[in-house]
């Protein structure tokens, strides 16, 4: 967690400068104003280390397409610094290699429970039914951890992002942000038959969100979706993040805050210990003591910049 008042532009930058690295080294085309993005979104897998997991990645969606689900890539999954493409490269080798022990193993120091046995890895997770989600593309998990029984593991997984992200209609300008807690029918995407009210309030997340003024979900829609979704599920909700970002947690004059800090607060008290982060930086440090990842283990390093340290604060 960082302990100086770092800014996010000087993280961004460390890892722009590492994928730019990574993308020159290895001669691949990139983008003319953008050196670590590939030049076009056609080009996503070489924007992964492992040929078995863009096989992994290209059947999934293949299956899905094929029970008419969908895959969601996203658009920015060609980009050096996509999440996604950070999630395909560090979890992506653990799942077709059969050998999910480094991830539980750094799940488990950060106080997520590991499901119980033959526990399976899934990326890009949907169930329209939950909150009765018609559009193209609903609520999608990044990464969930299942086994035998309900409990799972939903992982959302953050890398230069700035946010969780906000609702589209307030964005869109068509809604004020005023909060719609008392009067659901205030909000638009209630009236089209969206059950994110019901849900909130189902698990007594209404009773924290209701009283201030502004609708909670405007800037933070993404943020109560996904727990919603997966204490719904009876699983815990993890967030996977980059140590050296500012965003989710710092520390600042000895005072824990942060966008994660801030937003476990709206968490109603029943819940709290459903809900943990880990860091990117733990699970490839138990990749490595693995010592059975030793051939790509060392690339995804070089490729996020993990062994530069923390990033300098601005002037």
């Amino acid at each position: 967690m960082q302990s100086h008042y770092s800014r996010h532009r000087d993280y961004k930058k460390s890892l722009a400068t590492a994928a730019a690295a990574w993308f020159r080294s290895r001669g691949l085309q990139v983008s003319s104003r953008y050196p670590y993005c590939l030049s076009d979104w056609e080009r996503w897998p070489a924007n992964v280390i492992l040929p078995e997991v863009v096989a992994y990645v290209e059947q999934q969606r293949q299956q899905r397409a094929a029970n008419r689900q969908t895959f969601a890539l996203h658009k920015f999954v060609h980009h050096g610094l996509s999440s996604q493409a950070m999630l395909f490269n560090l979890v992506g080798p653990l799942i077709v290699r059969r050998d999910l022990e480094p991830l539980r193993s750094a799940f488990a120091a950060a106080g997520a429970p590991w499901p119980a046995a033959d526990v399976s890895a899934s990326f890009e997770v949907e169930d329209r039914e939950l909150f009765n989600e018609r559009q193209a593309q609903p609520t999608s998990i990044d990464l969930v951890l299942e086994g035998n029984g309900r409990q799972a593991l939903f992982v959302e997984a953050k890398l230069v992002e700035q946010e969780f992200g906000g609702c589209s209609v307030f964005e869109d300008g068509d809604c004020s942000g005023a909060n719609p807690a008392r009067d659901h029918s205030q909000c638009y995407l209630h009236r089209i038959g969206r059950k994110y009210w019901e849900r909130l309030g189902d698990l007594h997340f209404q009773e924290a969100v209701e009283d201030g003024p502004i609708c909670p979900l405007t800037s933070y829609y993404q943020f109560f979706r996904e727990v919603v979704f997966a204490i719904a599920k009876g699983g815990d909700f993890v967030l996977l993040y980059d140590e050296r970002s500012p965003v989710f947690f710092r520390s600042v004059n000895g005072v824990q805050t942060g966008l994660m800090t801030f937003l476990t607060g709206f968490v109603p008290a029943e819940h709290t210990t459903r809900v943990h982060a880990v860091t990117i930086q733990a699970v490839a440090a138990a990749v490595r003591r693995s010592g059975r990842h030793d051939d790509w283990i060392g690339v995804f390093e070089e490729k996020y910049g993990l062994g530069t340290g923390n990033i300098a604060p601005a002037d």
